[in-house]
C-alpha cells in the first residue's frame, strides 16, 4: 500500500468506528458526543497517526512512556490540539516524563504512584487528568486497584495527596464476558461521583458505550493488526 491508500484506509476505519459508537449510544439513549474515541497508537508509526489526525481524530492513547517520547513531541508540536492519554502501566521512575507529555493518565493504581505523581504535578505546575485503574476481575497478574479497595484509594488520592480524580478505567479479563465488568466500573464511578469511565476496546467498545463508557480505547479497528512483538 502507498501512503495515500494508507491514509484513505485509516479514514475509512475511523468512520466505521465512529458509526458504531453512534449506533451504540443511540441504543442506550445517550448522546454520541458524550463518548470520546481514544485511538490507540501503540506501535503505530507517525505517518499513520498523521493520517488519523487528517481524518479528524484528535485523541490518542499510548501504552508506554518511552515509545510516546520518541513519537509524540514532534506530532504535538505540529498539532497542539491533540490530546494524549497514557493507557498502559506507569512506573514511578517515569512519572516526571508522563506528567510532561500526557494530558490524561488513566492508570493510577497504587499509593506510591499517587505520591510521586502529586510531587511531579506540583513541580511541573502541569495537571494531567487522572483516572484510577480498577482490576475488575481481581486478576493477580494485572495492574489495578481491587474493586473493594477503590473507594479507599480514591479517598487517599484526594485527601492525602491532593489529587483530583476524574474517572475510572478497566481492562476486563480476556476470556470473560466484559459486560459485568463494565457494569461494575459504572457502579463504582457512580458511588464515587466520578463522571468519566474509560472502558471498551476494539472487540467490545459498542457494549462499553451501552454500559456508560465516556472513553473507549480502540486501536486495531482503526490501524489494523499490530505487528508481532
Amino acid at each position: 500500500m502507498n501512503a495515500q491508500t494508507d491514509t484513505a484506509e485509516v479514514a475509512a476505519r475511523l468512520r466505521l468506528v465512529r458509526r458504531e459508537i453512534a449506533l451504540a449510544a443511540e441504543m442506550a439513549n445517550r448522546d454520541p458526543q458524550a463518548v470520546t474515541l481514544v485511538a490507540v497508537s501503540k506501535t503505530v508509526p507517525p505517518e499513520a497517526i498523521e493520517a488519523a489526525i487528517e481524518a479528524g481524530q484528535n485523541v490518542f492513547g499510548e501504552n508506554r512512556v518511552q515509545e510516546a517520547q520518541r513519537k509524540w513531541p514532534a506530532i504535538k508540536a505540529r498539532h497542539p490540539e491533540v490530546e494524549l492519554h497514557l493507557i498502559g502501566p506507569l512506573q514511578t521512575n517515569k512519572a516526571r516524563e508522563a506528567v510532561a507529555l500526557f494530558d490524561v493518565i488513566e492508570t493510577l493504581d497504587r499509593p506510591k504512584l499517587a505520591r510521586v505523581l502529586a510531587e511531579e504535578i506540583e513541580r511541573a505546575n502541569k495537571r494531567p487528568r487522572l483516572f484510577v485503574q480498577v482490576n475488575t476481575g481481581d486478576e493477580p497478574q494485572k495492574a489495578g486497584v481491587a474493586p473493594a479497595e477503590t473507594a479507599a484509594f480514591v479517598a487517599l488520592c484526594r485527601d492525602t495527596f491532593g489529587l483530583k480524580i476524574d474517572g475510572l478505567m478497566c481492562i476486563p479479563p480476556l476470556h470473560e464476558d466484559p459486560a459485568p465488568h463494565f457494569a461494575l466500573l459504572a457502579k463504582l464511578a457512580g458511588e464515587l461521583s466520578l463522571a468519566e469511565l474509560s472502558m471498551g476496546m476494539s472487540g467490545d467498545f459498542p457494549l462499553a458505550v451501552r454500559e456508560g463508557a465516556t472513553h473507549v480505547r480502540v486501536g486495531t479497528a482503526i490501524f489494523g493488526e499490530r505487528p508481532a512483538a
